[in-house]
């Protein structure tokens, strides 16, 4: 049987990649989409690397290519465990990134052909250890912890779907398996989040089975699209990481930047330690939206670690690493990219900092 950790990681990669659907990613589901990066292996996709195929979940091709940069790629790996993920699966994404992006070669006679820079971003539901954290800022995996109140919605749904998931597997034969690739292809399908010529028609047994987990996928989808305002937008800093940034108001944050794409903000933080939030709002509209974010737990302890040191430390994290936030945001107009910038003179210090 497929363990329930295992289901709940699943869905969140897959609502992870419909919360990023305006972020400018498409997804990547089969070696058509490019034949010479891409192998569909049965129902796994793979990227070749220099010295391996790697297995790939959930992989995201970037719209926009950054100034004096190749076309970016994602690879995207959510981890929903109790336990903070450890250094081992950091040292991982490093060796299928770092292959991948290896993977060019030309010879004599040898055509010229597209070139990818490979970026790798691990979502935690329950953050990272300190090793974990120090290797991934050395080398440049974006460590996204989810674990804040912002998200609390989408993992109690989560978890509430890989339970009744993984009840069902009951009803599947003695030597049955779990149908991961149906279950993905109908997620992916009821959240168009995948080109649909391209996605699996894999089938499941009939009867129980059939019923209870295309109900509980059902549901899924469902109560994701009630909160239809929802939406992960990607924040890339002056820093070696990026930031989950979570709207309280989609609409309003959408107005408000339309009209001012480069705008001033402040930004305040709540909570200490590593149950600190971050909230972004404009200077001169308070109230206009909000953006809420997690950094790495490594630089909230680091904040933390000396009481009388935390106002301080807390600007000098503002003024080094978060004073200007690029945001990309893709629609039918096109890319658009928001900057907010923060200054100095536009602090705002909540009571607990």
């Amino acid at each position: 049987m497929v363990k329930d950790s295992v289901l709940r990681g699943y869905l969140l990669e897959e609502s992870l990649a419909w919360l990023l659907r305006f972020s400018g990613y498409r997804l990547l589901v089969h070696e058509d989409q490019d034949p010479a990066e891409l192998v569909t292996d049965g129902d796994t996709l793979r990227v070749r690397g220099r010295g391996a195929l790697h297995q790939v979940d959930v992989l995201g091709e970037f719209a926009f290519t950054p100034a004096f940069s190749m076309p970016v790629r994602l690879f995207l790996e959510a981890k929903y465990y109790q336990d903070r993920c450890g250094l081992e699966i950091v040292r991982n994404a490093h060796g299928v990134v770092h292959d991948v992006n290896e993977n060019f070669m030309t010879g004599f006679g040898a055509g010229p052909r597209q070139r990818y820079k490979y970026s790798y971003a691990l979502f935690s539901t329950s953050g990272f250890t300190a090793d974990a954290q120090r290797y991934a800022l050395a080398h440049q995996i974006s460590l996204v912890d989810l674990s804040g109140a912002s998200f609390g919605w989408l993992l109690g749904l989560i978890g509430a779907t890989a339970t009744s998931l993984h009840s069902a597997q009951k009803h599947l034969p003695e030597s049955g398996r779990f149908p991961v690739t149906w279950m993905r292809a109908e997620l992916r399908r009821a959240l168009e989040t995948s080109p649909m010529h391209l996605l699996s028609s894999a089938s499941v047994p009939d009867g129980s089975f059939k019923r209870a987990a295309s109900a509980a996928v059902n549901e899924f989808t469902a109560v994701l699209r009630q909160h239809s305002d929802a939406e992960l937008l990607l924040g890339f800093p002056s820093a070696p990481f990026i930031l989950p940034l979570a709207a309280d108001d989609q609409r309003r944050f959408l107005e408000y930047a339309e009209i001012r794409p480069d705008h001033t903000v402040r930004i305040k933080r709540h909570g200490t330690g590593n149950t600190a939030e971050w909230i972004v709002s404009p200077t001169d509209a308070v109230g206009a939206y909000e953006l809420t974010f997690k950094l790495p737990e490594n630089i909230e302890e680091w904040i933390s670690d000396i009481g009388e040191n935390e106002r301080r430390r807390t600007a000098h994290v503002k003024e080094h690493f978060l004073s200007a936030i690029t945001l990309y945001r893709v629609n039918s107009d096109g890319v658009r990219t928001y900057q907010l910038r923060y200054e100095a003179s536009s602090l705002s210090r909540s009571a607990a900092t």
